[in-house]
């Protein structure tokens, strides 16, 4: 009779902590949208536990020409810089099985000379779209320069996703 009490504890236990380590894994990462769709940001995410979260470095843009004959490198306007910050960023996150609809935050750095407003229809393009329509937490400033001379902006990304 002992056997048969603790292999139905035992049962009911198992079947409990299976159920809830169920309920857990279920949990989806929820955004606090905006009413306004621009800009594409979120005032908050929550990650639930169960989640492998990704902090990625800053990322600045890649040269349209890089430097050459004692001239500095270019790197465009601001959207043009915007792009190719994101896709630097696409690029790493290719490599980790993650993608844009994965950020939970970012951080974006502005030179003093950038135009947020640029920025903005760049970040708008992936984020919050049909396509991809989760928006990050974001904060946004402007900074006394970069460490690349001629770079307007440096974007940092946090990501989650189920494992």
């Amino acid at each position: 009779m002992k056997t048969l009490c603790k292999s139905a504890l035992l049962g009911s236990l198992a079947g409990a902590v299976l159920c809830a380590a169920t309920a857990v894994s279920a949990q989806e990462i929820q955004r606090l949208n905006r009413s306004s769709p621009m800009p594409a940001i979120a005032d908050a995410t929550v990650v639930p536990p169960g989640y492998t979260t990704y902090y990625l470095s800053g990322a600045l843009p890649s040269p349209i020409k890089p430097a050459a004959g004692g001239q500095p490198a270019e790197y465009g306007d601001t959207a043009q810089q915007t792009r190719s910050t994101l896709n630097n960023l696409k690029a790493v996150m290719d490599k980790l099985g993650i993608g844009y609809g994965d950020v939970v935050a970012a951080h974006v750095f502005l030179d003093p000379k950038a135009s947020p407003a640029e920025m903005n229809k760049v970040w708008a393009t992936e984020f919050g779209t049909a396509a991809q329509p989760n928006k990050p937490a974001r904060a946004t400033v402007h900074i006394h320069s970069l460490v690349v001379p001629g770079t307007l902006i440096e974007i940092e990304f946090t990501a989650a996703k189920k494992p």
